[in-house]
C-alpha cells in the first residue's frame, strides 16, 4: 500500500471514530399490532394440517405421528390442499372485517362443500380411504371456518381493535398534557 492510499485510509478511520452513536430511538408500543399479531388463525390451520396428517405436537417440541390416527390421516398434499383452501377465511383480514351471521354461515359450508369435492375428487392422492375420513375433515374444515369467521362477525374483533386505538390516542394526549415529570394538571 503506497502512502497515498494509508493517508486516505487512516482519513476515512479518522472520519469514523468522530462520528458520534447515537441508538436508536424505542418505538412506542402498539397494543394494535400486539392484538392482531395473538389474533392471527393462520397459526391454527399449521396445527390442522399437521393434525391431519396424523401428527401431534409433543410435550418435548416435536411433531410426533400418532398410531391411533393413522386411519383418518390424510398424505401431505391432501392435508396440503385442505388447509390451503382454509386459508382464505383464516386470515387476520377477515377476522377484522364486519360479517353478518348469514354470509358467515354461507362461507364456512362453501368452503367445507369444496373440501369436501377436493376429496372426492382426489381421493387417492389425498389418502381417502373410507367414508369417515370424509366426515373428519369435514367437522374440522367447517369448525375451524366458521369459528375463524364468527371473530368477526358484527365486527367484533375490529370494534375491540377501534377501542385500542382510541383508548390508547386518549391516553397519549393525557400524557403529553401532564408534562415530562408528568407534574403537569391532569
Amino acid at each position: 500500500m503506497d502512502e497515498q492510499q494509508a493517508a486516505e485510509m487512516q482519513y476515512l478511520m479518522d472520519q469514523q471514530n468522530q462520528q458520534q452513536y447515537y441508538p436508536p430511538s424505542p418505538q412506542p408500543r402498539s397494543d394494535k399490532a400486539d392484538l392482531l399479531s395473538k389474533i392471527d388463525p393462520t397459526k391454527i390451520v399449521q396445527i390442522i394440517k399437521m393434525a391431519l396428517m396424523g401428527f401431534e405436537y409433543s410435550e418435548d417440541g416435536e411433531w410426533k405421528q400418532i398410531p391411533e390416527l393413522k386411519e383418518l390421516s390424510l398424505t401431505k398434499r391432501g392435508a396440503s390442499e385442505i388447509t390451503t383452501l382454509m386459508l382464505a377465511a383464516s386470515s387476520q383480514n377477515v377476522s377484522i372485517t364486519r360479517l353478518d351471521d348469514e354470509t358467515i354461515r354461507l362461507r364456512a359450508l362453501g368452503i367445507a362443500h369444496q373440501a369436501m369435492r377436493q376429496c372426492l375428487r382426489n381421493w387417492k392422492e389425498y389418502g381417502i380411504r373410507g367414508i369417515d375420513q370424509l366426515g373428519y375433515i369435514h367437522n374440522i374444515v367447517f369448525t375451524n371456518t366458521l369459528i375463524t369467521l364468527k371473530q368477526s362477525e358484527g365486527g367484533g374483533i375490529r370494534d375491540l381493535i377501534k377501542g385500542i386505538t382510541s383508548e390508547s390516542i386518549i391516553h397519549n394526549t393525557e400524557s403529553d398534557r401532564r408534562g415530562i415529570f408528568r407534574l403537569g394538571k391532569k
